[in-house]
């Protein structure tokens, strides 16, 4: 995927090159710098993300909003109308996104099923306005719940026994989300996300037998960070 990421962006370089060229050459006369131009520093790479990255949601809306201020600055629309629907579109988007994952489901709602019914614990850890440091050093894990609105929180599990596929469901409003896990677990991340977004910035990423770390999140204007 990151492979494909940078085609994509080359080939938008690649052709911005070539416009400036043959116009500096007199072959072409395409005004770059069109009113609105500034937009398409929205819209290509919400674009090129809804391509190449799993998250769909945030990019899509990032996009629409992108599309929506050409169409005002070009006078298709006016400012008021973006606004009137600004945020019926970004619910409109968030709601499509949650019907598909209650239809489809993911593996971690089986697993999560799997570890109640066997009384697993689940953790619960949430800062609200304030931040929050849980470990679970020598600790058999199977699940946590974490919640950061307006805060943070760090969950360290690099010194967990996991044994098995393990869950974690975070909420990142305002706030965000580090997790630190151990290099011999996969990891597996479902995401809904709005101005916001979960990044693996794992050096080395596992890929092997072993359990399997499922991370669910909803993040509006704040993220989660594996790490």
């Amino acid at each position: 995927m990151k492979r494909f990421n940078s085609i994509m962006w080359g080939i938008v370089f690649v052709f911005a090159g070539v416009v400036f060229a043959l116009n500096a050459l007199g072959v072409t006369h395409v005004d770059i710098f069109f009113e609105g131009w500034w937009t398409l520093l929205i819209i290509v790479p919400s674009f090129i993300g809804l391509l190449t990255t799993k998250e769909k949601t945030g990019n899509a809306i990032t996009l629409t909003v992108g599309v929506f201020l050409l169409m005002c600055v070009r006078d298709i629309i006016s400012f008021d109308m973006l606004w009137k629907l600004i945020v019926p579109v970004i619910v409109i988007f968030i709601g499509i996104k949650l019907i598909y994952t209650g239809i489809v489901g993911n593996r971690s709602t089986e697993v999560l099923k799997k570890i109640k019914e066997k009384g697993g614990p689940i953790k619960n850890v949430a800062a609200v306005f304030s931040g929050a440091n849980v470990n679970f050093d020598g600790e058999a894990f199977t699940g946590a719940e974490v919640n950061a609105v307006f805060g943070g929180v760090k969950c360290d599990l690099r010194n967990a026994l996991i044994e098995h596929d393990c869950v974690i469901n975070g909420s990142a409003i305002f706030g965000g989300i580090d997790v630190y896990v151990p290099e011999n677990i996969n990891i597996k991340i479902y995401s809904n996300s709005v101005f916001g977004g979960v990044s693996d910035k794992r050096h080395n990423r596992f890929r092997g037998d072993g359990p399997t770390l499922y991370i669910n999140a909803i993040c509006m204007f704040g993220g989660v960070d594996i790490r």
